[in-house]
């Protein structure tokens, strides 16, 4: 089954592991959210791009999610001896991928070329590509003024109320062709387990994805990453609570209504079932908290089973 998902970070990368574990990972295409990209110290980060590339590369680090594994971070203290404002944590083998990245742009390549040559100096067998080539940051209207993403969630700790998300990078920006044939040409869609508004929500935002989401809707399956009214990671709770959305499964699944025609949720969860169905949802019922590397392929399995049988299905 050629299976292509919508991606974040940390949340979607726990799945991604399980997917790629699940079948051949060659078959497998994920459109990554490049909303939290930004430039420091002159080189172009790719947060969600890097954890997507070193998880399927079994090379990050599970403690954090983000990194990599046994990283040190001796470049970053010294960047802090000549007074640079190093708040965003970036490795010493880490820095390799974004000077890499940073040579590739400059040299006039785009950055889907750059993810493809980075996944492949990682030995990563599925296709990795950012939701478009053009700098779409997500930028926050906050109760501390206008923040890039990274700098409300890294630098103040998610700590500023939301008022409003502004996607208009991204709203500005056109989905590569292989974006679009990648939804196309998908036996499966997986939107992954991200936060719905700053992870999902900018992927959705690029002209044309949404689209053509809606035109494959029923063979595109959504998994909730909340559960029991709690993001399982990162600020979704906390932001979609400022922002007026239901902070639920059932929340989430009205920010998809008409993407997908499968909602994952988690057990806990079970009691809104019948509300999610009554919009347009076949149902499927498990445990979504991916804690160890069984979690993760059991709840792929669940997906892959839902994407191939198209019903409602409990476990």
């Amino acid at each position: 089954m050629r299976i292509t998902a919508l991606a974040g970070g940390v949340g979607a990368s726990k799945l991604l592991f399980g997917l790629a574990q699940a079948m051949d990972p060659a078959s497998l295409t994920v459109i990554v959210n490049t909303g939290d990209d930004i430039v420091l110290h002159g080189l172009h980060i790719s947060p969600d791009l890097d954890i997507v590339t070193y998880t399927l590369a079994g090379a990050v680090n599970p403690a954090t999610g983000w990194g990599l594994e046994g990283d040190t971070f001796h470049a970053l203290a010294e960047m802090r001896r000549y007074g640079r404002d190093a708040w965003f944590n970036l490795g010493d083998r880490d820095l390799a991928t974004h000077i890499h990245r940073t040579a590739l742009l400059r040299a006039g390549r785009t950055l889907t070329e750059a993810a493809d040559s980075i996944r492949r100096g990682w030995g990563v067998a599925s296709r990795i590509l950012p939701m478009c080539d053009a700098p779409a940051p997500t930028m926050l209207e906050t109760s501390e003024g206008r923040l890039h993403f990274q700098e409300y969630l890294v630098q103040r700790h998610a700590e500023p109320q939301v008022r409003q998300i502004d996607l208009a990078g991204a709203e500005k920006a056109a989905a590569p062709p292989a974006v679009l044939q990648a939804i196309r040409e998908a036996e499966g869609i997986v939107i992954c387990p991200s936060n719905p508004l700053i992870s999902i929500g900018p992927i959705l935002a690029v002209p044309g994805i949404r689209a053509a989401l809606q035109a494959r809707r029923d063979c595109c399956v959504a998994v909730s990453p909340i559960v029991g009214g709690k993001s399982l990671k990162g600020p979704s709770d906390k932001m979609m609570r400022e922002l007026g959305i239901e902070v639920s499964a059932r929340g989430v699944a009205g920010l998809y209504s008409g993407l997908a025609a499968t909602f994952v949720m988690d057990d806990a969860d079970q009691a809104q079932s019948p509300a999610i169905a009554s919009l347009g949802y076949r149902v499927v019922v498990t445990r979504t908290t991916m804690s160890t590397a069984e979690d993760k392929a059991a709840l792929a399995r669940t997906v892959m089973s839902a994407l191939q049988r198209k019903s409602v299905t409990a476990s």
